[in-house]
């Protein structure tokens, strides 16, 4: 199934770090589990991965929906005197980043506001309180090793029999990017919980191991 040229057009304009065929890795598998339960992200940012995702949730049907988690303020990478730094997220009275209001314009403009649903808040505490299988989670947060792990604890436990664990920035040479991402990737491997099945440029597609303990964390 092809993307909507429209829904592309904005995916490819939003504001964010992901290459086009990995973005588009996300919707092809998008659509393969939207029919069987909700996605979720960890790590929103502006809402380029939400453009992806939610137009694979729409092009699926079946009433899917999209959960985008995230804080807003931005990741210890986004931060002002690092490499992503982007000083026109910055909210000034308050001195802070907020990327809930782009995100909320990207996802607004793509005309997918019925199909992504924000939920602004820390990872850890969101999870902490989460009851719900996911058909499919996609791990974009903090990059840093605590966030990172803690991502992982506190969410790969809800995916589902079948289901798609993604890890995005995963690579095997330290000269290329962290580590973290990576060590989260093999991890969810050692664990016994989840097989890959795919890998494209960092991005890299696990599926929950059918007959796994119910917490891959142990």
């Amino acid at each position: 199934m092809q993307m909507d040229d429209g829904l592309l057009a904005h995916a490819r304009a939003a504001t964010g770090f992901m290459p086009d065929d990995e973005g588009l890795l996300l919707f092809r598998r998008g659509v393969e589990r939207a029919p069987h339960g909700p996605l979720l992200e960890v790590g929103s940012y502006c809402g380029k991965s939400a453009v992806y995702l939610g137009a694979a949730v729409r092009a699926a049907g079946a009433g899917g929906v999209l959960f985008g988690v995230d804080h807003h303020r931005g990741s210890e990478e986004n931060q002002a005197g690092w490499e992503h730094h982007d000083a026109s997220l910055v909210d000034p009275e308050v001195g802070l980043m907020d990327t809930l209001p782009r995100f909320r314009r990207t996802v607004h403009d793509a005309g997918l506001e019925d199909v992504v649903v924000a939920v602004v808040g820390e990872s850890r505490t969101v999870s902490a309180h989460w009851r719900t299988p996911l058909s499919l989670l996609f791990v974009d947060g903090g990059h840093g090793r605590e966030p990172a792990h803690a991502d992982y604890a506190g969410w790969a436990p809800w995916v589902m029999a079948d289901g798609l664990l993604v890890v995005h920035d995963v690579f095997p040479d330290p000269a290329d990017g962290g580590r973290p991402p990576y060590e989260v990737y093999l991890r969810a491997l050692a664990g016994g919980a989840f097989t890959e099945v795919e890998a494209l440029g960092s991005m890299r597609v696990l599926r929950r191991t059918a007959g796994s303990p119910g917490d891959p964390v142990g």
